[in-house]
């Protein structure tokens, strides 16, 4: 039997992806998830979707990073140049952090990227993407590890956890619950968001929300240039693509 790390052997992931697919909560999913990847050496992972070509529509169903290293990610706009979302761009099988060190095609924000990630003491990590139509959407799952470098057995078996946990947990997640405001939504503008995915025009939502249709129309108005959309239908259809709605 092939050994992940430590006790772990590749039956143990079948039963954690059984176990994860029967979770009826976000939290069950996220804690069976972190579970195991702590006995496989794993520290810390996040989960999300990205649209490649409006990195602002970035959507994290779950952040579990340190607080000096996820503060550093969103205020110093590495949200925008992530060297792991851009490796997206071609490659479309798992990846590790090592293997992308290695590609001299890497820009220089990339490399320094992972050189501060090295600074915090992120030895290694493990990139799981899934492709979506269309090409320029992916969801991803980005595992990183401290004390040591991800084995050949974990690339081979982790992947499957990870795209199980990752669906499963997009199907649980409520948007009202996500570690980050997706594409920096206030509340009542995903209230308004939510609303213009259902058809409503401005004075509907006007009404439903009890606001001035000026003011709806304003929420809408922001929402729509957050999400880079040029229609409020582009709008909504990018909501429900990236797992920001769900009906």
């Amino acid at each position: 039997m092939d050994m992940l790390i430590g006790d772990v052997e590749a039956d143990d992931i079948f039963t954690a992806i059984d176990e994860v697919l029967r979770a009826s909560t976000a939290k069950a999913c996220i804690a069976i998830f972190r579970a195991t990847l702590d006995r496989c050496g794993i520290d810390t992972f996040a989960s999300g979707e990205v649209d490649l070509r409006f990195r602002s529509r970035s959507v994290f169903h779950v952040i579990g990073w340190p607080e000096d290293w996820r503060n550093y990610y969103f205020s110093s706009g590495l949200v925008h140049r992530d060297p792991l979302v851009g490796a997206l761009e071609h490659r479309i099988s798992p990846f590790t952090w090592m293997e992308l060190r290695a590609d001299r095609t890497l820009p220089q924000v990339g490399t320094q990227a992972l050189e501060r990630a090295g600074e915090a003491g992120w030895t290694d990590g493990l990139v799981v993407p899934l492709p979506r139509g269309g090409g320029h959407r992916v969801g991803i799952v980005s595992l990183v590890a401290r004390k040591s470098r991800v084995t050949g057995a974990q690339k081979r078996y982790l992947p499957a956890l990870c795209i199980c946990f990752h669906e499963r947990l997009r199907g649980l997640v409520a948007a009202h619950s996500l570690p980050v405001a997706p594409a920096g939504l206030t509340s009542r503008e995903f209230d308004c968001l939510q609303l213009v995915a259902k058809g409503m025009s401005d004075r509907q939502i006007a009404a439903e929300l009890n606001i001035a249709v000026s003011t709806a129309h304003e929420h809408v108005e922001h929402a729509r240039k957050r999400f880079e959309a040029t229609t409020r239908a582009e709008l909504a259809a990018a909501a429900v693509s990236l797992g920001v709605i769900h009906f």
